[in-house]
């Protein structure tokens, strides 16, 4: 029963991933299309073509490897600067210029001269190769705010989940007390497991970060009203100083660092709590925030990646994960012993993360990601305009197909990268913790 849904788990991220890509590159061609831009096929996947139709001018198909997809646009690259569209070169950096500026003119048809990418200014240029990511941005919006406005996030509540029998310093990193520890304030006040703390010195409280706060600014006597069977109840404690471990502006805890400050002492307990439109929107920039801090991370993380595949290091919860990694993941979230409703927001987080993902690495200004056809266009777009106000000659398209051979090289670091990264994701997997 496990492996089977296991396997369902897989299928179904699999599905998510295959519906992210293809709603990525329908972004790039319903906007090639809105502005004119022949369109010869639309693909998902890479590799051997197991199914495809052509509807009008363009081609629709399903490729077998799900790692990506592709859009075929006409006139991607201008012609070269004596106006030829093939010429040959014995120098190998000069022949992948050429080789790319012949791909993006091999299907051309009588008529569509005025139908090339590169005819097109430069921000129209811009909204078509936005439009791929932006797609997945949206997406990734969309199941988030779903999500967490209607199931929820499992953050810490108010509620208690354990009570502390004595003080004790958080640098010492232990739970039992020892003799000469002195009991634990919210014990002597008669605090229990499953109370639910809705009020300070009289202030309602109905969130942890705030009641946290007001304990740790308290020294000495305090009124804590708790609900208990249904009932409200106020309980006195002396709250006592002591170190606690240093928590930053979003709230979360600072490995090594220590403040002293007021102590309740109880651990709350996690629980799926619905979140506002604001709150949910907080939540989405804390996710983009971190999801930029971990692409610049990126290359740090390579040692680590290497020794987890290659040697006895361990697999960090937060290391680089592929298509791979992330479908076990998926078959995990569906052998979990959780309500079906936790499995279905665990795999839509997945999927909104995976697109998430997709967007900002296809964001970076580097060829051969839609970011790098975007700071082309740019840059012609300046250009121009420089021209213009010092009376220049317009110094016409900008020719991206020079910076193919930087190209190669980017796409040649990625596809090293992909496989360290598969190879990690099969012999020492990311589980779910």
């Amino acid at each position: 029963m496990t492996t089977l849904m296991m396997i369902l788990g897989i299928v179904v991220f699999v599905i998510g991933l295959l519906f992210s890509i293809a709603w990525h590159e329908l972004g790039h061609l319903s906007t090639a299309k809105l502005f004119g831009i022949r369109v010869p096929q639309y693909m998902v996947g890479f590799g051997p073509t197991i199914w495809s139709r052509k509807k009008g001018e363009t081609e629709y198909g399903i490729k077998a490897i799900p790692l990506g997809g592709y859009i075929r646009m006409i006139g991607m690259f201008p012609p070269g600067p004596d106006g030829k569209i093939e010429a040959r070169s014995t120098s190998p950096w000069r022949g992948m210029i050429e080789d790319a500026r012949s791909a993006a003119f091999e299907e051309l048809k009588p008529g569509d001269e005025t139908r090339l990418f590169y005819t097109r200014k430069p921000w129209k240029r811009v909204i078509v190769m936005f439009a791929g990511p932006f797609m997945n941005l949206i997406l990734a919006v969309a199941i988030f705010l779903g999500v967490l406005m209607t199931f929820g996030w499992n953050e810490q509540t108010t509620t208690v989940g354990r009570v502390s029998d004595c003080v004790i310093l958080a640098s010492e990193n232990r739970s039992k007390c020892e003799k000469g520890d002195k009991a634990a304030p919210a014990k002597a006040a008669g605090l229990k497991a499953g109370d639910k703390i809705v009020a300070f010195n009289g202030e309602r409280i109905d969130d942890w970060t705030t009641l946290q706060s007001r304990i740790r600014d308290t020294i000495g006597p305090a009124t804590i009203t708790v609900e208990r069977k249904g009932a409200e109840k106020d309980l006195h404690a002396t709250l006592t100083k002591n170190q606690v471990s240093r928590i930053d502006g979003d709230g979360e805890y600072v490995e090594g660092k220590y403040d002293y400050a007021g102590f309740l002492g109880f651990t709350p307990a996690s629980g799926i709590v619905e979140q506002s439109f604001t709150e949910s929107v907080d939540r989405m920039g804390e996710m983009m925030q971190n999801g930029v801090e971990s692409l610049i991370a990126l290359p740090s993380k390579i040692p680590d990646l290497w020794d987890a595949a290659f040697g006895d290091g361990e697999r960090k919860q937060d290391s680089p994960m592929g298509v791979v990694g992330a479908a076990r993941v998926g078959g995990e979230v569906f052998t979990l012993d959780i309500p079906p409703e936790n499995q279905i927001a665990m795999m839509l987080f997945l999927v909104a993360g995976f697109n998430l993902s997709l967007f900002l690495f296809n964001m970076l200004p580097l060829l051969p990601l839609d970011g790098g056809h975007i700071a082309g266009a740019l840059w012609e777009s300046l250009r121009r305009k420089v021209a213009r106000v010092f009376k220049r000659p317009d110094p016409g398209p900008f020719d991206v197909a020079k910076l193919m051979p930087v190209a190669y090289v980017v796409a040649g670091i990625f596809v090293c990268f992909t496989l360290l990264v598969l190879i990690a994701d099969v012999v020492n997997p990311v589980t779910i913790s």
